[in-house]
């Protein structure tokens, strides 16, 4: 069940600047994570972050509100991460988002990743194709639905629950076996 709060356009204010506080306020932390995962990098994911919000607060008015706004959020914080990110986005390694609030000065941030680095569940994890990693990315950590996922993915919703279940089940022999997972995407 997800929290009661803001969820729809009309919950939020019309005037831009007003609904772009509100953003920045309830869903500053989520975009920061996503941008954070895609990344590995907080300032990379700070700068992508104030770009999530510049474009919101541009296309606030033309927004049809079609979506839950946190969808929509997402969606441009996606989009972001890749226009930012490019091909490398395919080739790095991102990091566990949950453990980058902790991070607060540079050698805490260096002490951080290296527990990162060593997480067993984070490394099985990150073996997995990048389309898998996304969609457990948003599904556990920013909480969206699979229909929510494949609007700010682009992707049908069958591939995103196809994703998941694959994702789940590859976990589940990895951490069993320890073996190395092959499902035709490569690792």
């Amino acid at each position: 069940m997800k929290p009661a709060g803001l969820k729809r356009k009309e919950d939020f204010s019309k005037d831009p600047a007003g609904a772009l506080e509100q953003l920045m306020e309830h869903y500053g932390a989520t975009v920061m994570r996503t941008a954070y995962f895609y990344t590995g990098d907080r300032h990379l994911a700070e700068d992508i972050s104030q770009e999530v919000f510049l474009r919101a607060y541009r296309s606030w008015t033309s927004f049809r509100g079609e979506s839950a706004v946190k969808t929509w959020l997402t969606t441009i914080a996606v989009n972001a991460c890749r226009d930012k990110m490019g091909v490398r986005m395919f080739s790095e390694q991102p990091t566990d988002p949950g453990r980058m609030e902790r991070v607060r000065t540079i050698s805490v941030e260096e002490e951080a990743l290296e527990r990162m680095k060593k997480s067993e569940l984070l490394q099985h994890v990150l073996r997995l194709p990048l389309p898998y990693q996304e969609a457990l990315f948003l599904y556990y950590y920013s909480d969206l639905s699979t229909p929510e996922i494949a609007d700010a993915t682009s992707t049908p919703e069958g591939t995103v629950r196809n994703r998941l279940h694959r994702a789940r089940e590859a976990l589940a022999r990895r951490i069993k076996e320890g073996g190395e997972f092959n499902d035709g995407y490569g690792s």
